[in-house]
């Protein structure tokens, strides 16, 4: 099978709020390059449900060509490529050695279709694409990182289509009631933990994102129907949708 392609290129990130390399820090220097391995043996199964979740519970149909921001190791590109439906995924981030070394572990171990997949460096402050080039821009984990969060979906609004569609999913997003599960600070310099519903609509508002935010629970027997009554309450999963409609 034809392997992804990787495109090398230099960044000159744009800083927000002291922050350097777009907010996403390099991954500490020395760790082994079995790390990839390792984490996907231990969570595989899990990540797999979340694309076959979006797709049949939610009813969004990925395809065309898609662009994977702040990506890491790339497993949500692996899985997303799987999809007929889908020609091209580009994955970026701003480690280069993550996409280098590490995500191409990542789509061996997933059994992604390679041959779609095109991995390159890129800031998501300032992305190096043209506009109206996607039909999808995707991320995970990614935007309660982001200093300027209007300025990365302004990017993401930009490139692309008429149509197209924002998702983002495993955002950590603050729950109606705090509880002891409730995870304290996880980005650094920031004097909130994390963002409410209610900031994440003013923000996908402000850059011209229609947001429809679609509840996800991966859980199955009576773990399922106790998730969908505290969803929300104690913690809150789910995917957030942006459509671009019309100009900014």
């Amino acid at each position: 099978m034809p392997e992804s392609r990787y495109i090398a290129k230099k960044l000159n990130p744009v800083p927000y709020g002291g922050e350097s390399k777009a907010g996403l820090p390099e991954l500490p220097p020395g760790r082994p390059p079995e790390f990839a391995a390792r984490w996907t043996a231990r969570s595989r199964a899990h990540l797999s449900k979340f694309v076959p979740y979006l797709t049949k519970r939610c009813g969004l149909e990925i395809r065309g060509r898609v662009l994977e921001i702040g990506a890491g190791i790339a497993w949500f590109s692996a899985e997303i490529s799987k999809l007929p439906a889908v020609v091209e995924v580009v994955a970026t981030d701003v480690s280069a050695r993550r996409l280098q070394e590490e995500a191409p572990q990542m789509f061996k171990l997933l059994g992604a279709r390679e041959a779609k997949i095109t991995r390159m460096p890129a800031d998501f402050y300032r992305l190096d694409f043209p506009d109206n080039h996607f039909d999808f821009v995707v991320c995970s984990a990614l935007l309660n990182h982001g200093v300027n969060v209007p300025q990365v979906l302004r990017e993401a609004r930009r490139v692309l289509k008429s149509g197209g569609r924002f998702i983002a999913i495993r955002e950590p997003v603050k729950p109606l009631v705090k509880s002891a599960r409730t995870p304290k600070s996880i980005v650094p310099d920031r004097s909130k933990p994390f963002y409410s519903l209610d900031e994440y609509k003013q923000f996908f508002t402000a850059a011209g994102l229609d947001l429809g935010v679609k509840r996800v629970n991966l859980s199955s027997g009576f773990k399922y129907y106790f998730n969908q009554i505290v969803n929300g309450l104690t913690h809150v999963r789910c995917a957030l949708v942006g459509t671009k409609v019309g100009k900014l």
